[in-house]
Parts: structure tokens; sequence; C-alpha cells
């Protein structure tokens, strides 16, 4: 049955190549193609075009099959073979003596081949970086089959001095594998001579040994809760290593973060803890390799002290303990503030095993003391004030006046080492009697007032600071003056203001001159050429000047008198400056004001600077360098 059924196939082939061919006189061998596998069946129609008779004939001899050979009709002829051999590839001719007498013929070549084909080639081959390596294709095929390497689409050549060629035997040799020698790698074999091939894919992998190289092979960071700190690790190979981490102390994910390769280990918040060796280690299929970071945690210095301030009175003892810490250990160091000697390991001020030890403090004894952390890490320190009584008044004198007595103070006394507030002014007639004083603040003249005129007083003064008050100065004796003119009045520099074209300032009378003060004489003008004087009077409780509508972009001259009946005093003068007006453009330049003005050994000097040409008023400075009340030449 299926030999009938291929029977009928082939006739259904040969009477539709007929169909196609019946209109054409002319001879032909007709095949669907001339290359045959094989096994393959090779089916031959010829159609001679005219009734004739057909022979069949390969390489010039007649074939007599009557198994290959059949009759079509009186113009075709097939040949058939079932299952090609390579013996039967030829040339074959259909030979045709037509009725007519004439005699014509046509040819073929026909082609039998077997393979290619490639058996049991490997596709797949893995080799150490650096090896010289072969990777064979073993082809088989008849007649001759012609066998090349192609990588991306480029034929690999046979030259003997090629890293990467095609050896006779057909394997491709690389020498020295390298890993961009990896990828995919076709075998192309074809027929010799015909366009019959095959390819084979070959895929390379180039392994190589994990290598491990590090940005930095030490590592110093400070400690700190804000310090991170990042270790890199950078790895190389084939397959891609794993990378793990050995480090001092336990993993813990919220402190040690890696990267999503974990080539990369940040630690948070670096604390001392964290010193120590780190190893990155890499790992393939091939080998091991792992590299090793010094991570040097150092720690600022930190100065901790007993006490940030003491207070002790003149003659005790007192002491302050300090220690640092940090790594590297720091050196400890007090520092005298205030001289800006260190203090040394001997005497009565002294550092015993990181203590301060003052022995009969004295005044000039206090002040800020520095106890100093010095290391490679840095430096740090921590102040200690110590506070004592203020050492006693020296280079003072004494003036007297109808009814008060003036000190003045040529230096200040030492304070020490807090400054000092107020004096304590003591006055006595006789040694019988008790002391009676007054508290004056610094800032204010110093003077007892409401004595008696023409009489003789023991006066003294003392310092007074946070502690206390401190030593009292020698006495001195003085006798007060006859009723006469009064002093003249003082101005507080330090609460003068000039606001907009606005001038103001405390007023205070000091020694009226044994007479009460009747008024305050004040005049003031421009200090320009040809500028009058302008003129009012002040009550004698007037704490105060007050001066308004002055002109903008002004320097002012100023006199004050005091007037009892007795007569007037010295004027009190000095200058100020009244700013440009706000608002006005473009702004001039306006250099500051000073002015600097004298009277029988008073001195007060005036400075007006400008903080901003936006701003509604400039700031005034005043420098008092005596606040003594000017008084008037006259015999005691």
């Amino acid at each position: 049955m299926p030999n009938q059924s291929a029977f009928v196939l082939r006739m259904a082939v040969l009477l539709l190549l007929l169909l196609v061919y019946s209109t054409d006189a002319k001879m032909d061998i007709i095949t669907s193609r001339k290359d045959f596998k094989v096994g393959e069946e090779i089916l031959l129609l010829c159609k001679a075009g005219g009734d004739g008779a057909i022979t069949w004939l390969k390489d010039g001899e007649e074939i007599d099959d009557e198994d290959k050979v059949s009759k079509v009709d009186e113009t075709s002829s097939k040949f058939l073979i079932p299952k090609a051999t390579l013996e039967d590839a030829g040339r074959y001719t259909c030979d045709c003596d037509f009725d007519s007498g004439h005699k014509d013929n046509t040819q073929i070549q026909l082609f039998v081949y077997e393979g290619p084909s490639f058996g049991h080639t490997t596709t797949y081959h893995e080799f150490l970086e650096g090896t010289d390596v072969l990777v064979p294709c073993l082809v088989t095929g008849r007649p001759a089959v012609v066998v090349k390497w192609i990588r991306y689409g480029d034929e690999i050549p046979s030259n003997g001095g090629r890293r990467v060629r095609q050896q006779p035997d057909n394997t491709l040799r690389i020498e020295k594998v390298r890993r961009e020698d990896a990828g995919t790698y076709l075998c192309h074999a074809e027929i010799k001579g015909r366009p019959i091939l095959q390819e084979l894919s070959i895929s390379v992998v180039v392994n190589a040994p994990p290598t491990v190289r590090l940005r930095e092979e030490v590592k110093k960071v400070l400690a700190g809760p804000e310090t991170n700190v990042s270790l890199l690790c950078l790895v190389d190979g084939q397959p891609k290593p794993n990378i793990t981490w050995t480090v001092p102390t336990t993993i813990d994910p919220s402190h040690h973060v890696f990267n999503s390769d974990r080539s990369q280990l940040t630690i948070r918040s670096v604390a001392r803890a964290d010193y120590g060796e780190y190893v990155c280690t890499a790992t393939n299929k091939i080998a091991e390799s792992s590299a090793t970071i010094m991570l040097h945690v150092f720690e600022a210095p930190e100065v901790f002290v007993s006490a940030e301030q003491q207070s002790v009175s003149v003659g005790e003892r007192v002491s302050v303990s300090c220690n640092v810490t940090g790594h590297p250990q720091p050196e400890l160091h007090w520092l005298n503030k205030h001289n800006g000697q260190a203090v040394e390991s001997s005497g009565r001020v002294r550092v015993v095993d990181g203590e301060l030890v003052i022995e009969d403090m004295v005044p000039s004894d206090g002040g800020l003391y520095s106890c100093m952390a010095v290391s490679t890490s840095g430096n740090a320190s921590r102040d200690v004030a110590i506070h004592t009584q203020p050492s006693p008044p020296i280079y003072l004198s004494v003036s007297p006046g109808p009814t008060s007595v003036l000190f003045s103070l040529k230096t200040l006394p030492i304070s020490g080492g807090t400054p000092i507030t107020s004096f304590v002014l003591q006055w006595r007639q006789s040694a019988a009697e008790q002391w009676k004083e007054i508290t004056v603040p610094a800032s204010e003249p110093l003077a007892i007032t409401s004595l008696k005129p023409y009489t003789l007083y023991s006066v003294r003064l003392a310092a007074l600071n946070a502690v206390g008050v401190g030593q009292f100065s020698d006495t001195n004796t003085v006798r007060t003056q006859g009723k006469r003119e009064p002093d003249s009045p003082v101005i507080s520099s330090d609460q003068m203001k000039v606001e907009r074209n606005s001038f103001s300032a405390p007023l205070k009378q000091i020694d009226d001159g044994g007479s009460p003060v009747q008024h305050f004489n004040i005049r003031y003008r421009q200090d320009k050429e040809g500028a009058e004087w302008k003129e009012m009077q002040l009550p004698p409780d007037a704490d105060s000047i007050s001066l308004k509508d002055l002109s903008f972009d002004s320097n002012y001259q100023l006199e004050v008198t005091s007037v009892n009946t007795n007569g007037s005093s010295l004027p009190a003068t000095f200058n100020f400056t009244i700013a440009e007006q706000p608002g006005m453009w473009p702004p001039t330049p306006y250099p500051p004001k000073c002015g600097l003005n004298s009277e029988l050994g008073a001195l007060t000097k005036m400075c007006c600077s400008p903080q901003s040409r936006w701003l509604p008023h400039f700031h005034l400075v005043i420098l008092t360098l005596s606040s003594l009340p000017l008084k008037r030449a006259a015999a005691a």
C-alpha cells in the first residue's frame, strides 16, 4: 500500500511537470534541485518536445535499468533513484531519436553529499584566564568539507602568528586567553564547491581567580556620633566573586551598612570600639583572595573639671581638679589666661597630678584659668573662673569741696577675677567714731557728699565685686572747703542718645559748693562759622538734658553750667553729631565726627560712627576718659 501511494505521488508530480512544460518544444531535464543528500530520492523528467525514442545515460554510459527508467508518454521519460548514494553523483544525459529522424539531447549535473555533521563536538567550554586553549570542531562530510571559524561576523584567520587562529585540523587555538575572548564562536562547515553548509554555535567562558584591590590600606577617622566612614573593596574575577567581610566586632545592621554587592562597608557613628582590622574576602569557584584595611579610630580630646567657678576669700586655698580623655591620650596643661603663661608644677600657684592648686589666695590670682588637652587628634579646653575680693586702691588722690570729698583713682584696683561693680566710701571725724559709709556704682563719681564745711575728716575707700569688699585703702585726712560756686555738672556720657534730630543725656550735680543749685544754664549751637548760640534754663532738680528739632547732617557744640548764690560753675562742654535725614538719595559720604574737650583736668571724648546709611539715626559712641566733675580753681 505505501509503494502504491508513492507511485501515485510520483505520477502526479510528472503530470504536473508535463502540464507546465507541455507547450515547450525544446528538450529539457526537469528536476527540483541538483544537490541531493545521501538516502534522498532523485527524480528526473526528460521532456523531448516531440515523438521519439528516449534513452538515459550517466557519464556517457547508457542506463539500462527498467527500475530506474520508465516511459511517461510518447514525448517524455522519467529517471528515478529511490535512495541516492555518493556513486549516483555525475552527469546525466537525456538522448532522443525523434520519429522525424532528428536526434537531440540535454544534460544535467547531479551532486550527492553526506553531511556536514558536527558529531560529538562540545558546544560549551570554560578556560582559565592566561592559559593556551584549544576549541575543537569535529566535522565530517563527503565530498570534502571546508571549515571556517567566525566571530562577530568576521572569519578568524589561520595565520600562524595570530594569538587567535584556526589550526590546520580545524581546531580554534587561543593563546593566553583573555577575558575579552569569552563569547560565542561559529564553526562554519560547507561542502566544498557547493552551497551546502551547517553552523554550530560554541560558547567560550574565560574564568579568572578573584583579585582584591584596596583604595586605602590604612584609614584614619575621628570618632563621633556624626562621623561615618566607608571602606571600599574593589574586587575582580570571573565568575563574579562573592564578597564577605570580617570585622573586629559583631556585625550590626544598624551600625554596619553594605551596598548591593557588599564591596563597600559603611560604619555609622564611628566609636573607639570600631578600631582594628577589616578583612575583605572575594570568593568564586576558581579561588579566594582577601585584603586587610586597618582602621585607626581617634577620639577628640575632652576636658572635665570639678568646678567651672570658684569663689574664695583672700588668703584661702583653692583647688580645681581636671581630667582629660581622648585617643591618643592627650597631654594636660593648665594656662593662666590673664597672663597667658602655663602654670608650673611648683610654687604657690601650681599643678599637681592635673589639679590646679593656689595657696594663700591674693587678688592678682583671680581670673580665668584654662585646663587644656593637647593631642594629635585635636585640642580641647575648659575654662575655670576663680574669683576673690579686689585689691586695695593704691594710686588714690582726695579732693575736698565745701560739703564733699571726691576720690580720684589713677588706676583701678586689681579686680580679683570678677568685675568691680561698686566702691565703698567711708568717713569719720575722729578715731573714736564708727566709720560711716556709702556704696557708689563704679560708673559714677566717687564722692562723699553732705559733709560740713571747714571740717577735718578721715576718709578711705575699698572696691566691691561679686565676692565681697576688698581691703580698704590707706586712710587720708582732708578738710572740707568754704562755700563757693558749684562744681561743673556731670553728664552721663554712657547714657547719651541721638535719635533722628533729637539729643538727650542724663544730668547730675555732685558738689553744689555749699549752697543749693538754683538752676542750670544750657547753651548749644551748630559747629560752623557764624552759628548763633541758643540758650535755655533747667530747674535745679533737673536730671537730664533734652534738645529737639535739631538740624540733620550737622555737628553741634553744647555747654552746661550750674548756678548757686555764689556764682556759676565752669561749663561742661562736648560735641555731638546729628546724622543725615533718613531716606535721602543719593547718600553722601559722612566721616565719623570726633570731639575732645578739656577743662581743668576733666576730659571727655565723643565719636559718632554711622552704622548704616538707611537706619533712622547714627549710634553715638562716647568714651569718657575721666568722670570727675570740673572744678573751679579756688583757694582752700
